[in-house]
């Protein structure tokens, strides 16, 4: 269902609001250089931040601007399982394709807790639902016999994988099976993971980048890993660089210099340090972006 690249869009602020004409500029030049998805409200996306008002206006924003040329995964996760339910349900309503729903973060529930929060959801909304496990901020992990249960579940399709582990990802592909679909959540594991049976890639770097990450996806798709891991080695320094300080700060600074988006971030996250700026922007600038 879900194959291919996917942009984890940033959301662009301007004096502390929602930039919705940079927010529809930035989807535009993406579908034009290759993208086969768009990830709003994300972790990217700065969710957490986000008024349910805001949240909902960037939902319907990505489905009107993707116009069915896209697939839009709209980001609807939260650690209430309520929220999360009216949020999918919103997602349903405005016309996305799928919702990604974070594990629960803070509650760290156990992995009962965890089965029966996305099995609620399911049962609630009528969506493909996409998972995302990423114990590095949400405090749990999502184990792979978990996601055999939830695989099983009517309206779950998959997951986005970024626990970093090769080994839990190879056991969630023979668990699973091919009828689940396994999504990379970090760039620089997307080779390795498709080479291990993942379906694609919901990226950061597309944000910056996105031609060269959906370059890299198709070919490692087609059985090209030659030409894959050229791609791959060549766009590493920029997938590190985008988190030399907390996603999406790095990122959104990279947006800035190419006059995608302000820098702006929301706290408790704030501007990207003087040292690491530097940083991305010789990454950029040896990449010939700049």
């Amino acid at each position: 269902m879900f194959r291919g690249t996917f942009s984890a869009l940033i959301t662009p602020f301007k004096d502390g609001a929602l930039d919705e004409r940079a927010l529809r500029e930035l989807i535009e030049w993406q579908i034009q250089h290759g993208v086969n998805g768009i990830v709003p409200c994300g972790s990217t996306g700065e969710a957490a931040t986000l008024s349910h008002a805001e949240h909902e206006r960037a939902i319907k924003i990505a489905v009107a601007q993707a116009r069915g040329r896209v697939q839009v995964l709209a980001g609807t996760g939260s650690n209430s399982t309520a929220e999360a339910i009216r949020l999918t349900a919103f997602a349903r309503e405005a016309g996305a394709d799928a919702a990604l729903l974070i594990s629960p973060y803070y509650n760290k529930p156990t992995q009962e807790g965890i089965f029966r929060h996305y099995t609620a959801i399911a049962a609630s909304v009528e969506l493909p639902l996409v998972i995302y496990n990423i114990p590095g901020r949400t405090g749990s992990n999502i184990m792979p016999e978990t996601l055999a249960r939830l695989a099983k579940v009517s309206h779950i399709v998959g997951v986005k994988e970024s626990s970093g582990s090769m080994e839990q990802a190879s056991e969630i592909v023979r668990l699973c099976g091919d009828q689940f679909t396994l999504l990379s959540g970090d760039d620089s594991l997307t080779l390795p993971l498709i080479a291990l049976g993942a379906q694609g890639v919901i990226s950061v770097i597309t944000n910056v980048i996105p031609r060269q990450m959906c370059e890299l996806v198709e070919r490692a798709m087609a059985g090209d890993f030659a030409h894959a891991r050229e791609l791959h080695y060549r766009l590493l320094p920029v997938m590190r660089a985008m988190f030399v300080e907390t996603n999406p700060i790095p990122v959104k600074y990279a947006a800035s210099l190419l006059g995608k988006c302000a820098a702006e971030v929301r706290l408790p996250l704030t501007p990207l340090s003087a040292e690491p700026a530097e940083r991305v922007r010789a990454v950029m600038g040896e990449a010939g972006l700049l």
